[in-house]
C-alpha cells in the first residue's frame, strides 16, 4: 500500500515494559545485538532457497494470520485503547485499526506476493568481451534491510513477505501506538515461515519501544545494509542525520493535481474528489488542486460542493474564495503542506507555466497529475515535472504498488538513488557481476 507518515511522537517513542513472557536479555545493546546477528546469520541460507520453498513460506503466512485474526484484533484492541486521538491525530488511527477485512488483504497481498515473478537469479543480461571472456549480472538479495515505520500494522505483514521473496532479511522497527498488533503479527509470520523452512532470524522484530534502540539501531552497519524509514519529517530527519548505513527515504507526499484549460470536467471532478477523499489520510492523496483561469469558473463551485459535502475543507486563493464563498483564505504555509486530512488547498493559476513552478516551488517529488486533452502539454508536463510518478488523466492515489502490478509495496521512494516510487521486489535487490573465463589473464 502506498506511504502514510507519523508524527513527531512516532519517531522516538517513549520507553516502555518488555513482555513479561520475553526471554531476551534486558540489556538493550546485548538484545539488539542478539536479534541482528540472528538475522545476518540467516542472509545466506536465505539468498539460496528456491522459489518454490519461499512460496510455500508465503502461502504458510498467509494461512496463519487469517487463523490468527481473533488474536492479532484483540492485541490491536490494546493499541487503539491505549492511543489518544486529541491534536488532530484521526488520520493516525485511522491508519493504525485493524478489522477481520484488514487482516485477509493483508493475507491476499501476502498471497499476491508469493504469486508474483522472482526476482532473485534473474539475469541483467551477458556480453563477450575481444579476449573470450563473458561478462555478465544477474540480481542478487540486498542482505539484511532495516524498516522503520509508524503506526500501520499492514507494514509489518507486507515488508516481511516482500523481503522474504526477494530473499532478504528484515528487521522491522514499528512505533510504539502499534506495538501490540506490531508483536502479534511479527509473531505469526515468524513461526508460519520458520515452520515452512525459513531460516530463523529472516523476519526479525523489535518489539522493544525503548527510545535508544532507534538511535543504536541506526549504527549497526555491520550487520544492516539498507535503512528504510517511512513516515514524517521528522522521522526523517532523525534517520538521515543519525544513520551510519544508507537510507533509501519515503517522505512526505504534498501532491498536486493540474486542471488545464481544455480539461474534460466530469472527468476532472471524478478525479480530484477520488484524489481528496478516497483515503486522504495516505501520502499519495491530493493536498494541493491547481486549476488553470479559464477552467476555474466551470469547474470549482460545482467541485467546490462535493468536496464540501465530502466534509473536505477548503482553503483557497481569492479567486478561489471567490468562486467557493464557503472556502477559507489559504495561508502561504497551507501550500506545500502534507494535511494527511479532509483539507484542501486550491489555486487558480494562469497557465501550466506558473502551475509547474508552483510544483516545483512546492512539491515534496512525490506523485503529480496534469488533467488534460491536449496531447503537447500531456508530454511536456510529464518531461518537465520531477516526481517519483508523473501521471496524466488520473488520481495520484494510482501511485502505489498494488496499481503498477508490484504486488505490495515496500513503500514509495522519494530518493534517486537505487530505487524512486513504489518499491516492490525488484528494488529489493541489487546485482553481483558474473565472469566467465577459460584461462584469460590481465597483460
Amino acid at each position: 500500500m502506498a506511504e502514510e507518515h507519523a508524527t513527531d511522537k512516532d519517531t522516538l517513542p517513549e520507553d516502555s515494559k518488555r513482555p513479561e513472557d520475553s526471554q531476551e536479555p534486558t540489556d538493550l545493546h546485548t538484545y539488539l545485538e542478539t536479534l541482528l546477528k540472528r538475522a545476518k546469520s540467516a542472509t545466506r541460507p536465505l539468498s539460496v532457497l528456491t522459489t518454490s520453498v519461499k512460496n510455500h513460506a508465503l502461502h504458510a503466512m498467509a494461512d496463519s494470520l487469517e487463523r490468527e485474526c481473533e488474536a492479532i484484533l484483540a492485541a490491536n484492541q490494546q493499541d487503539l485503547e491505549a492511543f489518544d486521538v486529541s491534536g488532530g491525530r484521526e488520520a493516525m488511527a485511522d491508519r493504525l485499526t485493524l478489522t477481520a477485512e484488514r487482516v485477509a488483504e493483508m493475507a491476499a497481498g501476502i498471497r499476491e506476493i508469493a504469486a508474483l515473478r522472482d526476482p532473485v537469479g534473474e539475469s541483467l543480461g551477458f556480453r563477450e568481451r575481444p579476449n573470450g571472456m563473458r561478462v555478465g549480472r544477474v540480481r542478487v538479495p540486498i542482505g539484511v534491510i532495516g524498516i522503520i515505520y509508524e503506526s500501520r500494522p499492514n507494514v509489518t505483514a507486507d515488508a516481511a513477505a516482500l523481503c522474504l521473496k526477494s530473499g532478504n532479511a528484515c528487521v522491522l522497527r514499528g512505533g510504539s501506538e502499534a506495538i501490540h498488533s506490531n508483536r502479534a503479527i511479527a509473531g505469526v509470520l515468524s513461526a508460519a515461515a520458520q515452520k515452512a523452512g525459513i531460516p530463523e532470524g529472516a523476519i526479525a522484530f523489535i518489539d522493544r519501544p525503548d527510545r535508544e534502540l532507534v538511535l543504536e539501531l541506526l549504527k549497526q552497519q555491520a550487520y544492516i545494509d539498507v535503512i528504510i524509514p517511512r513516515g514524517g519529517e521528522s522521522l526523517m530527519r532523525t534517520v538521515t542525520e543519525h544513520s551510519t548505513i544508507p537510507v533509501i527515504k519515503h517522505d512526505k507526499g504534498v501532491c498536486h493535481i493540474y486542471v488545464d484549460a481544455d480539461a474534460d470536467v466530469d472527468m476532472a471532478k471524478r478525479i480530484c474528489l477520488n484524489a481528496k477523499v478516497q483515503r486522504p489520510s495516505t501520502c499519495n492523496a491530493m493536498e494541493t488542486l491547481l486549476v488553470h483561469q479559464s477552467m476555474a469558473r466551470s469547474l470549482l463551485p460545482a467541485l467546490g460542493r462535493e468536496l464540501i459535502e465530502a466534509q473536505v475543507e477548503i482553503r483557497g486563493c481569492p479567486k478561489t474564495c471567490a468562486l467557493i464563498p464557503e472556502a477559507k483564505p489559504a495561508t502561504e504555509d497551507d501550500y506545500g503542506r502534507e494535511f494527511l486530512a479532509r483539507i484542501l488547498a486550491v489555486k487558480v493559476v494562469k497557465d501550466m507555466e506558473q502551475a509547474m513552478e508552483h510544483i516545483e516551488t512546492y512539491g515534496s517529488r512525490h506523485t503529480e497529475a496534469i488533467i488534460t486533452n491536449d496531447y503537447m502539454r500531456a508530454l511536456r508536463f510529464l518531461r518537465e515535472v520531477d516526481a517519483s510518478a508523473v501521471m496524466v488523466n488520473a488520481s495520484t492515489r494510482l501511485n502505489d504498488g498494488y496499481q503498477f502490478g508490484l504486488g505490495a509495496e515496500i513503500g514509495i521512494s522519494t530518493t534517486r538513488i537505487h530505487a524512486r516510487g513504489p518499491m516492490g521486489l525488484e528494488d529489493l535487490t541489487c546485482a553481483k557481476y558474473l565472469v566467465y573465463g577459460s584461462g584469460q589473464i590481465r597483460e
